[in-house]
């Protein structure tokens, strides 16, 4: 059986220019890029475990990180009160059985 995934947006402030590339190359594995800072991942519980230990050996303690999960009714009302495209997903990916 699969695992359950959510959206989850993750957020960074980091203080140094080197650690903030580090970090922004690691989430490019993980999601999509909203802005510099701003990802969205669709991660399982064991990726975002991972993803958040992945994190802490890159950040330093005065840097910042926010990890948000959304719920399913954030996700479907985003294109309500947003641009249209602004959180595109392929619904060719999902497969119910």
């Amino acid at each position: 059986m699969a695992e359950l995934k959510h959206w989850y947006l993750v957020c960074y402030d980091i203080r140094s220019p080197k650690r903030w590339r580090k970090a922004y190359k690691l989430l490019q594995g993980y999601g999509d890029r909203l802005q510099l800072s701003i990802f969205r991942c669709w991660l399982s519980q064991r990726e975002r475990e991972r993803l958040r230990w992945e994190l802490a050996q890159v950040l330093a303690a005065e840097d910042d990180l926010l990890l948000v999960r959304l719920s399913a009714q954030c996700v479907r009302l985003l294109p309500s009160y947003n641009r249209s495209g602004v959180w595109v997903v392929d619904e060719s990916s999902y497969r119910v059985i």
